[in-house]
């Protein structure tokens, strides 16, 4: 399996342990991961508000990348792969807008062809029938005993017609992978909700009170830890949680873990390996879990 691998902006950046995790499980998979490198922001919905054409058009080349390598495109950010889905609908049900988006792109040498290669988060590559399979025979360190709470983030299930999750209502995808790495899923109402980055610059207090709802609904849930598919919710969740706590004096302390970290962990590295040690929550209270 040889896909384009579009990282975002965050897990380059701000939490690089997440890029570390993403090639470490790529590797313990024998995944083949060509990183994007020349790929832009895909400015996660707030450039589109300020200028629609160059947000598409930024995204577009993103694709039209992908397209020149012959690979499909993976993610492993639910902001960006949304963010991607909804400007290949945007520029493939307009003609004359997609000739004018790649008008745009003719003078940095790419063209959108549309089409050409899918769109897909790692969690949708993992939770395909080769993934599934690849995952059983590669696991080494079974996660038994491990009570894991996904969270999915907004834009891998919304809008739910550009949705890769057959009920993005209520999605089975990543507690399915979970279930193969010997995990045990926690089933919890705020898996599906927003965890309040989009509104962060905007409203702090009201950001955090999403955030702080999600982590006190997993651990009322029975939750060792919460799993995200998205960089912006891990630091939503993980970053700002002492601030949540702080705010909301319920005590909701939880370990954040970032899909590719779970995965790596089943295949045997080490938490030190995955950068785990980087976490503003501390999650050495799984090491009795992993060990």
């Amino acid at each position: 399996m040889k896909f384009a691998l579009f990282t975002g902006c965050v897990a380059k950046g701000a939490t690089r342990e997440l890029m570390l995790s993403t090639m470490k499980s790529a590797e313990g998979l024998g995944i083949e991961f060509v990183e994007m490198k020349s790929a832009s922001c895909c400015g996660a919905g707030v450039v589109s508000e300020k200028n629609p054409l160059l947000a598409d058009a930024l995204n577009a080349r993103t694709i039209a990348i992908a397209e020149e390598q012959g690979l499909d495109l993976v993610t492993i950010c639910s902001t960006c792969q949304g963010i991607l889905k909804k400007t290949e609908c945007h520029v493939d049900s307009d003609p004359a807008y997609k000739e004018k988006v790649n008008t745009v792109l003719e003078e940095g040498g790419h063209q959108y062809a549309g089409g050409k290669v899918k769109i897909q988060h790692f969690a949708n590559v993992l939770g395909t029938e080769e993934g599934l399979t690849l995952l059983r025979d590669k696991v080494k360190r079974p996660l038994t005993g491990l009570k894991t709470a996904a969270f999915y983030g907004c834009y891998v299930l919304r809008p739910s017609g550009l949705s890769l999750y057959e009920d993005p209502d209520n999605p089975t995808g990543m507690e399915e992978i979970f279930k193969i790495l010997g995990a045990t899923p926690v089933y919890y109402e705020s898996r599906t909700k927003c965890c309040g980055f989009p509104i962060i610059m905007m409203n702090k207090d009201a950001s955090h009170d999403m955030a702080g709802n999600a982590l006190i609904d997993a651990i009322d849930s029975g939750a060792d830890c919460v799993v995200t598919g998205c960089p912006l919710c891990h630091l939503s969740l993980d970053a700002y949680q002492p601030e949540i706590d702080k705010m909301n004096k319920k005590g909701c302390s939880i370990p954040i873990l970032h899909l590719p970290q779970l995965v790596a962990l089943a295949l045997g590295y080490s938490p030190q390996e995955l950068g785990m040690d980087k976490h503003i929550i501390s999650t050495t209270r799984l090491d009795k879990i992993l060990a």
